[in-house]
């Protein structure tokens, strides 16, 4: 299910044929039943050029890739396969590791639990003094860690990257399962390298897979794959190409726009 306090975005699901379920002394909707891909959708997608909400909602996909397998991704290259980077970036990297004591994972958490830390002391803060405290807080902790030969240079940038890739992501609730997802794949790329996090991932996908949200497949509509429901998947095609609700919620009326006819969605 998704949250959202948005009057646009419950309308916009509504639209689609979603269910909302609105709670007394709640500010929230909770809308159902959802999939994968539209935790990566927003209300404001269509109200853009279809090229624009295109390119806006495929950078969130990569965001997503980015936050869970980045830091992964450095633990297995430092750690195992070294060989895959190129020369003059591996001198670099060596460099700037040469004084860090700790193992790749060791850096890794640290930075991580920290930039969580400075996340939630951000939100719990009035939001002046919150954005202050991350900002400044990350430069300095950050510039001290390096200096001090607690983390590496490489290792910051690898955090930043991640947590930036993270605050694409429009839905809090898949920002803070992306989050969470970090850790574990960070032990399996310790663990056992790229195949860790090839195994790590394919766990992933298989249980995305097997989830159900009010009897519909969470992976729909990629799996099971249906062609029509494509139109505003990864990509947004033109608001006018868009006649029929997607067929992945189960919608009661398939018709979403167009001229009304007597004779109902058939036609």
């Amino acid at each position: 299910f998704a949250i959202t306090e948005r009057p646009d975005t419950t309308a916009s699901h509504l639209l689609q044929g979603r269910a909302v379920l609105i709670v007394d002394r709640s500010p929230g909707a909770l809308v159902g039943p959802m999939n994968f891909v539209s935790f990566f959708q927003t209300v404001d997608d269509y109200s853009v050029r279809w090229l624009v909400g295109s390119f806006v909602r495929l950078l969130r996909f990569a965001g997503f890739f980015i936050a869970v397998f980045t830091p992964s991704l450095y633990i297995a290259m430092i750690s195992f396969h070294y060989e895959v980077i190129p020369l003059q970036l591996l001198l670099s990297v060596g460099e700037s590791r040469e004084r860090v004591p700790f193992p790749p994972i060791i850096e890794a958490f640290v930075m991580e639990l920290v930039l969580e830390m400075l996340r939630e002391a951000g939100v719990r803060l009035p939001a002046p003094i919150g954005q202050t405290i991350g900002i400044v807080g990350g430069i300095v902790i950050g510039q001290a860690a390096v200096q001090a030969g607690i983390v590496s240079n490489i290792m910051v940038i690898v955090v930043a990257v991640t947590a930036i890739s993270s605050f694409i992501i429009p839905n809090i609730e898949m920002s803070a399962g992306v989050r969470l997802l970090r850790f574990p794949m960070m032990l399996m790329a310790f663990a056992f390298g790229m195949v860790g996090i090839i195994i790590g991932m394919m766990v992933i996908i298989i249980h995305l897979l097997t989830l159900e949200s009010l009897g519909n497949p969470y992976g729909s509509p990629i799996s099971p794959l249906r062609i029509s429901d494509m139109k505003d998947t990864f990509i947004r095609l033109p608001v006018w190409l868009m006649k029929k609700r997607p067929i992945s919620v189960g919608p009661r009326q398939l018709r979403r726009q167009g001229s009304a006819k007597k004779r109902g969605d058939d036609e």
